[in-house]
């Protein structure tokens, strides 16, 4: 008689925990549920406030007919077996405030984040949204100690979308054939490559005046601090959460996309031990692999002043923390 195999099917979601419930935290919480993409701790160290965005966001789950389970928790011990940490916690800017402005608070709580989410997910992957970006993503990855693949930044998608809506509004034209690409740091010294920015395939150099290309991209570069300046109590969210849900979708599903983000760089463009924005491919294990575009001089110079000034601050932030 022929034996009878059984095949076991794992039954475990994938989990995704987020440290901070503000509107980045919170709104990226509704996108990764309402997606079906994992199950999503919400973490905040404000009692009551995590726990009432869960609730509220399962009780539309009759609405929205996902099936993610959202928890909402003051306790590390409740993000246990995570297969992403998500760092948004920090102090947000507020009007005339610079990125930079937040390093010395912000690296304190991003870092104790960290080692804490670890304890509890030791072999999940982590990606960083607290500014100053480039900086914040270097200290996790040498708080948890695990490889560089898997700890990344989130700039480089927002930074790109924003450029990318910006030429739509500009040309009135669907943003469905704009493409963009903005590679180095997630401040005022970011780098957008302009032939690498196109609609329907063709450069925007080719069909925009360079004054015109010029103000959009110092409008890129100001993007963040411009709706800071509107909203006048906090800074952006939705874009920031749907550029990081974007991420999460790719590791989670291992669609092996390539994304701009802060990914760690080992000799790429001439730089060695940093993040900073570069195009990369983002799968299951992470960052797979960091791509190299060819950079005119007067790029690659640019690139390196964006990487200087990262690099200041990780030296600022070290001697501030004592690491």
């Amino acid at each position: 008689m022929k034996a009878i195999t059984t095949t076991t099917i794992s039954c475990k979601s994938p989990r995704v925990t987020i440290i901070g419930a503000g509107k980045v935290g919170s709104t990226l919480t509704q996108r990764i549920a309402e997606k079906d993409l994992a199950d999503v701790v919400l973490l905040d160290l404000v009692e009551g406030l995590p726990q009432g965005i869960a609730l509220d966001l399962s009780e539309a789950q009759g609405v929205e007919l996902h099936s993610s389970k959202i928890i909402g928790t003051n306790d590390y011990a409740d993000t246990v077996g995570s297969d992403i940490v998500v760092i948004t916690a920090g102090l947000a800017r507020k009007p005339g405030m610079s990125r930079d402005d937040l390093l010395y608070i912000n690296a304190k709580i991003v870092v104790e984040a960290a080692q804490k989410a670890l304890t509890y997910s030791p072999n999940a992957m982590f990606i960083v949204i607290t500014n100053p970006l480039d900086v914040m993503t270097y200290l996790v990855w040498k708080a948890v100690g695990l490889p560089h693949t898997q700890v990344v930044g989130m700039a480089g998608v927002l930074d790109s979308s924003r450029l990318q809506a910006f030429i739509a509004m500009e040309l009135g034209v669907s943003i469905a054939n704009v493409n963009a690409l903005v590679l180095g740091g997630h401040g005022d010294l970011m780098l957008p490559l302009l032939r690498y920015c196109t609609v329907s395939g063709v450069p925007i150099t080719e069909i925009m005046s360079k004054s015109d290309i010029d103000r959009l991209v110092e409008r890129t570069r100001h993007g963040g601090a411009e709706i800071v300046k509107l909203l006048k109590t906090g800074g952006a969210f939705y874009a920031p959460a749907s550029s990081a849900c974007v991420m999460i979708e790719s590791m989670i599903r291992n669609q092996s996309r390539i994304l701009p983000a802060a990914a760690y760089l080992k000799g790429e463009y001439g730089l060695h031990d940093i993040f900073i924005g570069v195009p990369c491919r983002l799968g299951c294990h992470g960052v797979e692999k960091v791509l190299e575009v060819d950079l005119t001089e007067e790029e690659t110079e640019s690139l390196h002043a964006s990487a200087a000034s990262v690099r200041q601050n990780i030296d600022l932030a070290f001697a501030h923390l004592k690491m």
